[in-house]
């Protein structure tokens, strides 16, 4: 493997250095060329009024986050709780054995339950690390750049919007991780494959649309490994490159192409172990650095613990009237639930291809699980990101829009550069921690973006390691790629293959939820059965069996 290796990045080195000559630039004008119809078709923007455009790929995410919120009676509240005990593994037993086995009445003249075979249970993960890989693919730029850059045109109040958003795609969350566990394959060596190109196959052909399953199982395939190479790697890479390179002051043509050769060596090594590597690294890097970060927000908060009450105001009084800002009050809309929804990624469908992974007999026991990470992400991270620029942000006022270092209404570019600057004013030095932080997070969104793509490639090419192998160094490359040259329009037709997903991943899951919703009943019927037998002084058996 490492010979294998070795010979792909001498391959590369000379691939790259040509293209980061004029001959990229020409490459960017063919591809934007051939490929800006499908961008422009993702993010056309509906015309309400000269100044509010609203992209109609924002209201099927919406759209279908609402739905799901009604549907599920509000399981984004009313499992939260749950979704807390599961993590800590107060139901890990009647996840592994079955509820029946282990409380279930013995019957005279039947098989004593004790005795009933174990069939053991699929998966590969715990609900932590499935937790955690998802995480990793959705915390990182989006919370720290793109949090700055809605604030920046949305004002304060599109914080509000996108606590909103984070609190509905959580309903999201829940229904397509369901189904990512209930319709997953399990190799025979034990290697799990799941995501919606299964559920959507499976599912659908289940409800006698199993022609319209298969093309749209297909069309996500297709678009989820265009987005992992892009969006998923290459922007990731990029973004890694730059913000290194700057901090260390380093010049010339070759330096982010060495900087992604160094990368992409340290993705290999994690990626080829599948997704218990990924898993067993993401569930250290992904709360480490998260907590850094967070830590990091308290401590500023902290320090101006007087002025939390006027960011507040801040946010709910620009929430509702737009505070001058373009659009008014439906600009500042857009902007929050933009940044919120494009930020944990729910209904997109990628994080369900993590969560399939997970070792389990409940599918909607990870479908509870997975609630928790857009408000991991956008409810907790974007929220104290937002507020963190909002206070450092007041100046001599605190009601006006002009800020000390950032101007609401003036879109700013490198939402970096303003978070970390933010940070700076209190915690001096803190941009080269946030620099580290931005190269962790890129880096976990590779690893976990490369198990999605990978995902999609064995749908469409077949399961086996010459396929997979062929899929991981082709990510590879791509991650020397990103690092090396300006993506121009590389990255944008990317993106749009990323949320493309969300259409035929809604349409799914959509007619899918009475499925879900029996799926939910089934897993809290077990939980309240449990419950009810420890109450009566059962005793629970060994969970080794």
């Amino acid at each position: 493997m490492k010979k294998y290796l070795l010979s792909i990045f001498t391959m590369i080195v000379p691939i790259i250095t040509f293209a980061q000559d004029s001959t990229a630039e020409k490459f960017d004008a063919v591809f934007k060329k051939y490929t800006g119809w499908f961008v422009e078709g993702i993010f056309a923007e509906i015309p309400f009024t000269d100044d509010i455009q609203i992209p109609w790929v924002l209201f099927v995410l919406v759209g279908g986050a609402l739905f799901f919120t009604i549907y599920f009676k509000f399981i984004n509240i009313t499992g939260f709780k749950t979704a807390v005990k599961v993590v800590q593994g107060k139901y890990e037993d009647i996840e592994k054995h079955g509820v029946d086995k282990l409380y279930g009445d013995q019957t005279p003249g039947g098989n004593v339950f004790e005795t009933i075979k174990d069939d053991g249970v699929d998966g590969e993960v715990s609900h932590f690390q499935a937790l955690t890989a998802a995480l990793s693919a959705t915390v990182g730029l989006g919370n720290i750049a793109g949090v700055a850059v809605a604030l920046s045109i949305g004002g304060p109040g599109a914080t509000f919007w996108m606590i909103v958003a984070g609190l509905l795609g959580m309903a999201s969350k829940f229904a397509e991780c369901t189904l990512g566990v209930k319709y997953r394959d399990v190799g025979e060596d034990g290697t799990v494959y799941g995501g919606p190109m299964y559920y959507l196959s499976k599912g659908l052909k289940e409800k006698g649309a199993g022609g319209v399953g298969k093309v749209l199982a297909a069309i996500f395939a297709i678009f989820v490994i265009g987005g992992s190479f892009g969006g998923g790697n290459m922007f990731q890479a990029n973004q890694a490159a730059a913000q290194f390179t700057k901090l260390f002051g380093l010049t010339g043509d070759n330096a982010g192409m060495y900087f992604g050769i160094v990368m992409a060596a340290l993705v290999a090594v994690v990626i080829i172990g599948g997704i218990k590597r990924i898993a067993s690294v993401t569930e250290k890097v992904v709360p480490f650095m998260a907590g850094i970060y967070v830590l990091a927000a308290l401590i500023i908060l902290f320090a101006n613990f007087t002025l939390i009450d006027d960011a507040f105001a801040l946010i709910f009084e620009g929430a509702f009237s737009g505070l001058g800002i373009a659009g008014g009050l439906i600009g500042v809309m857009i902007q929050g639930v933009r940044r919120g929804a494009f930020s944990n990624e729910a209904g997109v469908g990628s994080a369900a291809i993590a969560h399939s992974a997970v070792r389990t007999k409940y599918p909607a026991s990870e479908g509870i699980v997975a609630l928790l990470e857009p408000f991991v992400d956008t409810v907790v991270i974007c929220t104290m990101t937002a507020l963190v620029i909002i206070i450092t942000n007041f100046g001599g006022d605190s009601s006006a829009i002009s800020g000390t270092f950032m101007q609401y209404g003036v879109e700013v570019k490198e939402g970096v550069e303003i978070t970390a600057t933010a940070f700076d004013t209190v915690i001096p030095h803190f941009s080269i921690v946030l620099t580290i932080a931005v190269i962790l997070f890129a880096f976990s969104t590779m690893i976990s973006w490369s198990y999605y793509g990978m995902q999609g490639w064995a749908y469409l090419f077949g399961k086996g390691k010459i396929t997979d192998l062929i899929y991981k160094i082709l990510f590879l490359f791509f991650v020397v790629v990103g690092a090396s040259i300006s993506l121009g329009a590389v990255i944008d037709f990317s993106d749009a293959m990323i949320f493309a997903m969300v259409v035929p991943n809604i349409i799914g899951v959509v007619m899918l939820s009475p499925l879900i919703r029996k799926e939910l009943k089934k897993y809290m019927n077990a939980i309240n059965k449990k419950e009810d037998a420890l109450e009566d002084g059962a005793t629970d058996l060994v969970d080794e069996m």
